[in-house]
């Protein structure tokens, strides 16, 4: 990836996390994943602990640049100059994850038509094809509390996340995180295409040929440990960067 001029304070590592962020929020615009200004991805800033970083409160994702993105602490206030503001009550959610598990360092949360949709289901993702078998038994559930603005909410929703990197918020959406940017987005579109999935099976009103829970579980094992599974996500992260790089390369600046 082709980098441009590192701007003066910001050290390289929190440089590279930035770059990878303005892509994560361009991708998102491009899959269609976003909600006006509201929802959010983050990042922990490298070697810095209690650092995140967060969009500018107001702009649209497809505005988001590795240098307007917003420096945060663990509770939502700025701690680098910024013009921008943040959205405090945006970052409760997110800041329970980062603060409970170093692994969590990226975390990206949606209100996708289908993801919203699948949330409402009491049954919540089933296993119904080949990419939601990915999730089986690794996605989990937090059950509706209203509008994330209770500080003390964000132990409830560590404990229901658990171990896994998929959680669906009932009737609310759904949020992934990762170790690396390439992990959490990769988690994010395919749990969103298996609910995109869902809700078309769904609505063709037949009867549906559910995976049994052997196999259910035998392919999901598969997922977990597949041949180059590195390889495979450095690969994939390598083409949603070039496709940035042909569509909108103002998201390095």
């Amino acid at each position: 990836m082709e980098q441009t001029q590192r701007p003066n304070g910001i050290g390289q590592a929190e440089w590279e996390a930035r770059v990878n962020l303005a892509a994560c929020y361009r991708l998102a615009a491009h899959f269609r994943l976003t909600d006006l200004i509201y929802t959010h991805i983050t990042a922990r800033v490298p070697d810095a602990d209690g650092h995140f970083l967060i969009n500018p409160y107001g702009l649209r994702w497809e505005e988001i640049t590795a240098s307007n993105l917003v420096k945060i602490d663990v509770d939502g206030n700025k701690i680098a100059p910024s013009t921008y503001n943040v959205n405090p009550a945006g970052f409760t959610i997110h800041s329970a994850v980062h603060r409970a598990s170093h692994d969590a360092a990226w975390i990206m949360h949606t209100h996708s038509r289908a993801g919203v949709a699948v949330s409402t289901m009491e049954e919540g993702l089933l296993p119904l094809n080949q990419i939601a078998l990915q999730f089986y038994n690794r996605v989990s559930y937090h059950d509706y509390e209203g509008i994330a603005l209770d500080l003390a909410e964000r132990d409830r929703i560590v404990a229901s996340l658990g171990n896994n990197q998929a959680l669906v918020l009932r009737n609310h959406g759904l949020l992934t995180t990762g170790a690396t940017a390439a992990r959490m987005f990769n988690n994010m579109f395919y749990l969103e295409r298996a609910c995109e999935i869902q809700v078309a099976t769904l609505s063709m009103g037949r009867p549906l040929r559910v995976v049994e829970d052997a196999l259910a579980k035998h392919v999901a094992q598969q997922y977990d440990s597949p041949m180059g599974e590195d390889d495979d996500l450095d690969l994939e992260w390598a083409a949603h960067l070039r496709l940035l790089d042909q569509i909108c390369p103002d998201y390095k600046s």
